[in-house]
């Protein structure tokens, strides 16, 4: 979302060349963003959410007028599953993105449509070839390989469920030549409030 119209950053939407920033990779909140995820964020000038969001108002909590945010959805970012009034805006959002931003393309997809890392990843670097970076989610497990290009990263899982060590991001330090990943985990879930 765009700060001034909170409409989601599309393909074509292109960052200023030479721009330093910083791109908070998360993904599969379920409707239940870790707090000190937003914490986290808040020093990123874009944060990039690889599906399974769970509602809008995860979306709005990391939204920020200082920082966009796009998103794609998941397999369980479905009508039944959203709150009736926010379908429209879960209409909106796309499966796949892919964002031209300073030294290279980033692409994001959930990735549930193939099993099996070695499978995925190799399907993703197929079907994104010119992506730099490709940001998945769906198996909640936090991974890097950057055993070829574009690299793969799925950031693990930004939420509280299956959090599988704790909840996390990655975070991509970006300019026009150089980009360097960094990732954040925190150790428990924080308890939700009743």
């Amino acid at each position: 979302m765009s700060s001034s119209t909170n409409s989601p950053i599309r393909a074509d939407d292109v960052f200023d060349p030479g721009a330093r920033f910083r791109v908070a990779l998360v993904s599969d909140t379920h409707g239940d963003l870790e707090p000190r995820i937003v914490k986290a964020v808040e020093r990123c000038g874009l944060v990039v959410h690889a599906g399974d969001i769970g509602s809008g108002a995860v979306l709005d909590t990391l939204a920020h007028p200082d920082r966009r945010v796009t998103a794609v959805r998941g397999n369980n970012d479905v009508a039944s599953k959203w709150d009736p009034g926010e379908h429209r805006r879960l209409d909106e959002l796309p499966w796949e993105a892919v964002l031209s931003i300073p030294g290279g393309k980033l692409a994001v997809t959930h990735g549930h449509q193939v099993m099996g890392v070695e499978r995925r990843h190799g399907w993703l670097r197929e079907r994104y070839p010119d992506a730099r970076v490709v940001v998945y989610g769906h198996t909640h497990w936090r991974c890097i390989d950057r055993s070829s290009r574009p690299w793969i990263v799925n950031p693990g899982v930004a939420g509280r469920s299956r959090t599988f060590g704790g909840p996390s991001l990655v975070v991509l330090h970006v300019d026009d030549t150089r980009w360097r990943l960094r990732t954040v985990r925190f150790e428990h879930a924080t308890p939700r409030r009743r």
